[in-house]
């Protein structure tokens, strides 16, 4: 299988060629495709290196499936030229989400949805995806009516500029900003930008992704995403208001036998999720679950996850797996 990987010199390209490797996904081929400037340098995957091509040469090239991770109108522009030789696109940036025509997958939620005929597939957004992993179950045990959310989000979930900016405060060095302040000792109320309804298009992409891939526009969202000086992965202190009763027992039971999901909550033992440990691993994990004593029904959970794996690299990988499973690819 021929596999082209758009972006593979950025950030999340990078971890995407380390997840194929480690899921032994079966390419014979791989073009790993840039930017113009890119162009020619070696990219190492399992002890071959190879060379960065333009994305017009890998559209001649015709990829079975191309994974791109380069900019929403990187993928505007030429997703639909990879899909017109027949490859099929997954595609990690917001460009294809809300598209009425395009499925928006986290393969544990929706796989099933997919078709052959599905060329262009929108990744979600990261937050997005390690929430509703968790959330899921419990969306089809008993119905979710309302979520309160904040996410504490790492600065790789920004890019490169993001962590040298970090790296730079950490020395008291100046130099180019990716955020509007430091970022260093601080808490940034402020990802992405700030929309007419005073929210951050990160906060609606929670909103309107929920709805999409649940189902379900009838589920009450709200949100508030803050940026942290962290790079292990993104914490999510979510408020779930459910259609019916449960117990904290039967949460936690639910969430443990769901695939994806770890859970790591015992507060006699300081056990519970945080990015440090979820860091280079694809799990989505789970903790401090506990009652909302001010609302029937109602109970809050701890959720932590590496944006770069599950919130991007591998829920793209696992798309392709799934294709490749149901024989959905043309190869």
């Amino acid at each position: 299988m021929k596999v082209a990987v758009v972006g593979a010199t950025g950030m999340v390209g990078n971890v995407m060629l380390k997840v194929l490797a480690e899921r032994n996904f079966p390419l014979t081929e791989l073009i790993p495709v840039a930017s113009e400037r890119s162009v020619g340098k070696k990219v190492a995957y399992q002890g071959t290196d190879y060379t960065v091509v333009g994305l017009q040469t890998a559209v001649d090239m015709k990829p079975d499936v191309a994974l791109f991770s380069a900019g929403g109108e990187t993928s505007l522009a030429w997703a639909p030229k990879f899909a017109a030789v027949g490859t099929t696109v997954i595609d990690n940036s917001s460009a294809w989400r809300m598209d009425p025509e395009k499925k928006l997958i986290v393969p544990e939620i929706n796989a099933n949805l997919l078709t052959a005929e599905d060329k262009i597939i929108a990744n979600p957004n990261c937050s997005t995806i390690q929430m509703l992993v968790a959330l899921a179950p419990l969306q089809r045990e008993y119905g979710i009516e309302r979520l309160v959310i904040s996410t504490y989000q790492s600065i790789t979930g920004t890019g490169v500029a993001a962590v040298q900016q970090l790296e730079n405060e950490y020395e008291n060095k100046k130099g180019k900003m990716a955020y509007p302040y430091p970022i260093h000792r601080n808490a940034l109320p402020h990802c992405d930008v700030f929309q007419d309804n005073g929210y951050t298009k990160e906060e609606m992409k929670l909103v309107k992704e929920t709805h999409k891939i649940l189902g379900d526009e009838n589920i009450r969202v709200t949100a508030t995403a803050i940026r942290i000086p962290v790079v292990g992965g993104h914490s999510e202190s979510v408020n779930v208001e459910l259609k019916g009763p449960s117990t904290v027992e039967e949460i936690r039971q639910l969430l443990h036998q769901s695939p994806g999901v770890v859970v790591q909550d015992n507060p006699e033992t300081n056990t519970y999720p945080m990015p440090i440990y979820a860091e280079g691993k694809d799990d989505v994990f789970v903790g401090r679950i506990r009652q909302d004593f001010s609302q029937d029904n109602t109970f809050n959970l701890w959720i932590v996850s590496d944006n770069l794996r599950k919130g991007a690299a591998t829920n793209t990988v696992q798309i392709a797996e799934y294709l490749l499973e149901k024989d959905l690819i043309n190869k």
